[in-house]
């Protein structure tokens, strides 16, 4: 089963622990770790379930490059970990 975990930044907000799901596809994974801590969904995906700019989701190691379309397929060994992303200039 892949591993969603949430950054400390993002945690100190609403507690949530590494959690291993049952999901074949990154939506779905995000969905599951969701469950477990339903306010999270706010602070990572916006209103139309797309990833919000100031996040960033890796999924071993890689940043996803679509942030609307979160379909992308994971094998039970994945690890996906989400992070605030730092914005300004």
């Amino acid at each position: 089963m892949p591993t969603v975990e949430f950054a400390p930044a993002l945690t100190r907000h609403v507690a949530c622990p590494p959690q291993r799901v049952d999901a074949s596809t990154l939506r779905a994974a995000l969905d599951a770790a969701f469950a477990a801590a339903p306010a999270l969904r706010h602070y990572v995906l916006d209103e139309q379930g797309a990833v919000r700019k100031h996040v960033a989701v890796f999924v071993n190691a890689r940043m996803i490059a679509d942030r609307a379309r979160l379909e992308l397929a994971l094998a039970p060994d994945d690890k996906v970990m989400v992070i605030q992303a730092l914005t300004g200039g």
